[in-house]
């Protein structure tokens, strides 16, 4: 099943905190996807993850 949902964070430090929302995700059993992307390191990135996000998850 595509992911309902994105989890982002901005640097793999940020698990610690993300991990608890992915929890939570996997109990309801929600699909989600989670990415490590830098806004302010590859915004490029970011923002063809922002672009196409809708689309792969009603695909």
């Amino acid at each position: 099943m595509s992911p309902l949902v994105g989890v982002i964070m901005g640097s793999h430090s940020d698990w610690e905190t993300m991990k608890h929302a992915c929890a939570i995700l996997e109990e309801l059993g929600v699909p989600f996807e989670k990415k490590v992307v830098s806004a302010h390191r590859t915004p490029d990135e970011m923002f063809r993850y922002a672009e196409t996000a809708r689309s792969a998850a009603s695909a």
